[in-house]
């Protein structure tokens, strides 16, 4: 099974259209990968699809980097009992 770094860089390429292999931890979603407010929204929604888990959207959306989403990812999944 993928890891969640990897799962993580799968959506995020997929919403933001951005070919996975150029998405690094460090990235920003806005600076570095380009999206928008709707696009940011509808990463939250994709990454509680992907984990089966409920975000609080607040938490979430102050995220900023690909590497910070997936700690508060690989943390929410622990939280929840949510497979990894």
């Amino acid at each position: 099974m993928a890891t969640v770094e990897e799962r993580v860089k799968t959506v995020v390429a997929r919403v933001l259209q951005v070919d996975r292999a150029r998405i690094k931890d460090e990235h920003s979603f806005t600076s570095d990968l380009g999206a928008q407010s709707v696009q940011s929204v509808e990463l939250v929604a994709a990454f509680e699809e992907e984990f089966g888990v409920e975000l609080d959207e607040d938490a979430a959306l102050s995220v900023q980097t690909v590497g910070g989403a997936v700690e508060f990812l690989a943390k929410v999944c622990q939280e929840q009992g949510a497979k990894t």
